[in-house]
């Protein structure tokens, strides 16, 4: 989306991206690197791209496939398992073999400008390893942060001394061209954006723990962000410069945080492995859902996420497709696309 509205839809661009996509999808923790995955195409000596035939290795596993098979872009995986040093030599690897015009980091959310010591804060190190990565990197690259708090981590309120100039705000025209894939893609944070940019409001309820998401006009909004004050606020990114493996990053998470991501997907994943598998029972989900609906409302929550009601209800993330698809085709009235609208009244 924000290539199209950026720089137009003639040229493609390259998308160095984790794989990365949490228990809803992939049941191992972490992030995926290049030997999980067969059917990968070397972009550099460094850099793997992702094309549509690539498959993740069972158990793992990865949306990047479909996402490679359905946009025009190019897909290339960023491996943080040598730590910022290494994705610093992916970053210069595929900036010296591309030469681009242009290289934007880009982050929904606003977590990238988090201190550390913040009590929402619930995935940092990504962010902060990529944030490390362009900070060392021989090219300049630009900071970008799209939908301010929309990820459920940091209030917008916490991100306004530091937020630059606007230079997109997204409309409903320009989600169109991703719409067809919002049907399927679990991502939370570019769901609560497509929905801001087709104009709801209200406030969200996103991830296990219910996290309430304000939607408002600022939602919407693109923002240049100079790097270096990033970094000198990311306490994180600073301390894991020189990281050559991640688990050295995931100590330094522990010691800045108190916590790791990884660390929390490990102890969920193997929580998960000892339940039950549930069965989608339609009769007992209608009565489940009203009380999960009666709740939320009484929370002021308007809208939620399917990945919300689906970890609400105690069902897996093999069965999100088949809950959304029963709910969309029952109560049409309540698909608020790609959310679900969570009414005034029972």
């Amino acid at each position: 989306m924000l290539h199209a509205a950026l720089y137009g839809d003639d040229d493609q661009a390259v998308i160095l991206t984790y794989a990365w996509d949490r228990l809803l999808i992939d049941p191992l923790p972490g992030p995926r690197r290049a030997a999980d995955f067969t059917g990968l195409e070397r972009l550099t000596p460094a850099v793997w791209a992702v094309p549509a035939q690539a498959r993740p290795i069972a158990p793992a596993g990865s949306t990047l496939p479909r996402l490679a098979a359905e946009l025009p872009h190019t897909f290339a995986l960023l491996d943080p398992y040598q730590g910022a040093e290494g994705l610093t030599h992916q970053l210069e690897d595929l900036v010296s073999h591309l030469e681009p015009e242009s290289i934007d980091l880009l982050d929904v959310g606003g977590d990238i400008l988090a201190r550390g010591d913040e009590p929402t804060l619930k995935s940092p190190l990504g962010d902060a390893l990529s944030l490390a990565a362009c900070c060392q990197v021989n090219a300049p690259v630009r900071l970008l942060v799209v939908g301010p708090g929309l990820d459920g981590e940091l209030p917008p309120a916490d991100l306004g001394d530091v937020l630059g100039p606007v230079v997109h705000t997204f409309t409903a025209n320009d989600v169109e061209a991703i719409s067809s894939i919002l049907e399927w893609h679990p991502s939370e944070a570019t769901a609560l954006l497509a929905a801001t940019a087709r104009g709801v409001r209200g406030t969200c309820e996103i991830r296990d723990a219910g996290l309430p998401v304000p939607l408002t006009d600022d939602s919407p909004t693109v923002h240049e962000v100079d790097l270096d004050d990033a970094a000198s606020r990311n306490q994180l990114a600073r301390a894991i410069m020189a990281t050559a493996h991640l688990d050295e990053a995931v100590a330094c998470s522990r010691e800045i945080c108190g916590y790791s991501e990884i660390d929390y997907e490990r102890n969920k994943a193997l929580w998960l492995k000892e339940q039950q598998p549930t069965k989608l029972d339609p009769a007992a989900m209608w009565a489940q859902l009203g009380q999960f609906e009666a709740e939320a409302r009484a929370r002021g929550v308007t809208h939620t996420t399917f990945r919300r009601i689906t970890e609400a209800l105690n069902l897996s993330g093999s069965q999100r497709d088949e809950l959304r698809q029963l709910l969309i085709s029952s109560r049409p009235e309540q698909y608020d696309a790609p959310l679900w609208h969570i009414p005034d009244e029972a």
